[in-house]
């Protein structure tokens, strides 16, 4: 039996060009997860193209990144972690930005998300993570989304800079939201591939993702940020771009193969 995986695509609404890869992508069967940042400038005005193709559509939840001109100012990562573990978020502020998340998400699908995750990882950190899960019950009861765990995946092959990175992210928060996911009933994806520092263009992301294949169990979660044309022209969206040409690219077919692997949405049994 092959392996499936979730191959997850993040950040769809932030701009047109990462929207462009990712249907591009769902609709060539490379992705079967997309990660929508509900407030992001795009998102509204491509959602529907979105809906139509075969992938689990989730809720990206941003606290970490102000999305376009006239959005409200968003701490760093860095402050935002810093903050969490001292215990000093306003709870009513993190309330009120999922509220108007997760509006705008059931506004534009019509449904609830099929998944939850956080933008940089944000939806695992303390005085975040019970926030959602609280959103979660209150919203769906007993038919609630699933959620992403951050929990590395195997590493075997993987560089240094890249293994500490993964670990660093399971670190923050990744224990404490798989126990309160078993406790609530909820669904998890069973690890997390595909981090590494967004450099290296098409060659080393090719070399890692295979990497990732051969790590691959039953059940993981492979994170992509593929985005088409980059206009903007930063390192980070032709990064982006490069992650795109390597997961359209037909080699791609061939490497699964090698490693008995599919894209699938998460199975319904999953942790």
């Amino acid at each position: 039996m092959s392996k499936r995986i979730v191959v997850c695509g993040d950040d769809f609404g932030m701009n047109a060009d990462i929207d462009e890869g990712m249907i591009a992508l769902a609709a060539m069967g490379r992705v079967s997860a997309v990660s929508c940042l509900s407030l992001g400038p795009t998102f509204v005005s491509n959602a529907r193209r979105l809906a139509v193709h075969d992938v689990d559509v989730g809720l990206h939840v941003n606290f970490s990144e102000s999305l376009g001109a006239d959005a409200e100012p968003m701490p760093s990562l860095g402050a935002l972690i810093l903050r969490a573990y001292a215990g000093r978020l306003d709870r009513a502020w993190i309330d009120a930005q999922l509220t108007r998340q997760f509006d705008a998400f059931e506004a534009a699908f019509g449904r609830a998300p099929d998944y939850v995750d956080g933008h940089q990882h944000v939806h695992q950190l303390p005085g975040i993570r019970e926030q959602v899960l609280s959103q979660l019950k209150r919203r769906y009861g007993d038919h609630r989304p699933w959620l992403r765990q951050t929990a590395p995946g195997a590493l075997c092959g993987i560089p240094l800079k890249e293994s500490i990175k993964a670990r660093i992210i399971g670190a923050l928060g990744a224990a404490a939201l798989a126990r309160q996911a078993r406790r609530d009933g909820l669904r998890t994806n069973r690890r997390l591939l595909g981090v590494y520092g967004f450099d290296g263009g098409k060659r080393r992301y090719a070399d890692l993702l295979q990497n990732w294949l051969f790590n691959a169990h039953d059940g993981d979660l492979l994170m992509c940020h593929p985005a088409m044309d980059c206009k903007e022209g930063s390192p980070m969206s032709r990064q982006r771009r490069a992650e795109f040409d390597v997961l359209a690219s037909a080699k791609l077919g061939d490497w699964m193969r090698a490693n008995g692997v599919r894209i699938a949405r998460l199975p319904a049994v999953a942790r």
